[in-house]
């Protein structure tokens, strides 16, 4: 018996030998993908990137500048004078951004389109040229919403908006948007017209400023580490 437990043993350990090692399970690879994706999301959604699908951000100069900034506050001590002035310049960036889409979002709901604003200006990295159905038309409205109106700021129109319009044709609801545009942001003046049609008053820039200093706090202490999301997918 002493002997045939001896065997036994042996066998086992050598069985116990040529099993495979265990694998790692995947599902910390799977979260770990998902979270990063979340986080480009929400990187996507604060930047408001004028050419979504220019992974780089170094194609369109209004990006590259954004971009530059993020990438030198990343590399800057959190807290610190040159910090602080750079979340400054980033919020002043992406406050731009947000101004246009506002203006935006505000026609579409005075079209009607109450529910579904958001979805028709939701454009992300993941959002394809080929699912464009009416591409030159939206971008001869793109053009003209440039020239003809102020939504930009007398600025070059970001190509995130072609998606928006060419949504808009298939809802057949392009020319409405573009009547609707002309009417509430009309070409502005130039800026000597408008000197001497606007008396000037330091009193609102002032609370402006306050209120946009309290805003950078806010955005500061809230935000995501955007910076290494942006890092991450360049890699």
């Amino acid at each position: 018996m002493g002997g045939r437990s001896v065997f036994y043993r042996i066998c086992c350990s050598c069985c116990g030998a040529d099993e495979p090692e265990e694998k790692t399970p995947i599902v910390s690879d799977t979260l770990l993908y998902f979270a990063q994706e979340a986080q480009r999301r929400r990187a996507e959604e604060t930047n408001l990137w004028s050419e979504p699908h220019d992974t780089s951000h170094m194609e369109r100069d209004d990006d590259r500048e954004l971009y530059n900034l993020l990438q030198k506050r990343s590399k800057t001590r959190r807290g610190s004078k040159g910090y602080r002035r750079l979340s400054f310049d980033i919020h002043a960036a992406r406050q731009e951004r947000r101004d246009i889409l506002g203006k935006w979002k505000m026609i579409l709901e005075s079209l009607g389109f109450l529910e579904e604003s958001n979805w028709l200006l939701n454009v992300t990295s993941t959002t394809l040229y080929s699912s464009m159905k009416s591409a030159p038309e939206a971008k001869k409205l793109l053009d003209m919403l440039a020239q003809e109106t102020s939504m930009f700021d007398n600025k070059m129109p970001a190509e995130r908006y072609i998606f928006v319009l060419d949504r808009l044709i298939t809802l057949d609801a392009a020319e409405d948007f573009v009547l609707k545009a002309k009417s509430y942001y009309p070409r502005e003046l130039s800026p000597e017209s408008e000197s001497e049609t606007q008396p000037q008053d330091s009193g609102p820039v002032l609370i402006k400023k306050t209120n946009e200093s309290d805003s950078v706090m806010d955005e500061e202490l809230g935000e995501v580490d955007e910076d290494a999301v942006l890092a991450r997918s360049l890699d």
